[in-house]
């Protein structure tokens, strides 16, 4: 699986509202057993989002929030086969992660 690759979201509690994850992680950890994936959910009617926390992603024509404050590790054996790839659109993705960490 490549950076940027987007999977269907495997937790069946949270796949109504946020249907896709995003690997984040860099290729060159692919040994390890995990991968750091950022959330993508649906955009919710009243509910405004901080553009450079929550940026919108494009994927399949679908407008999405990347949820950069809820990235968290998944077993890789969990993403199977990747719908989409979102790399042209890295730069909303490691900013909105550079806000988590630096608040900027």
């Amino acid at each position: 699986m490549a950076q940027y690759d987007v999977f269907s979201n495997p937790s069946t509690s949270t796949v109504d509202g946020i249907p896709y994850v995003v690997v984040i992680q860099s290729d060159l950890l692919d040994a390890l057993p995990t991968r750091m994936v950022m959330p993508l959910a649906m955009p919710e009617g009243a509910t405004k989002m901080p553009t450079a926390l929550c940026p919108v992603v494009v994927v399949n024509g679908r407008r999405l929030h990347a949820l950069a404050h809820y990235a968290a590790p998944l077993p890789a054996k969990l993403l199977r086969r990747p719908i989409g790839n979102v790399a042209a659109q890295a730069s909303a993705l490691v900013s909105a992660i550079d806000a988590v960490l630096s608040g900027i």
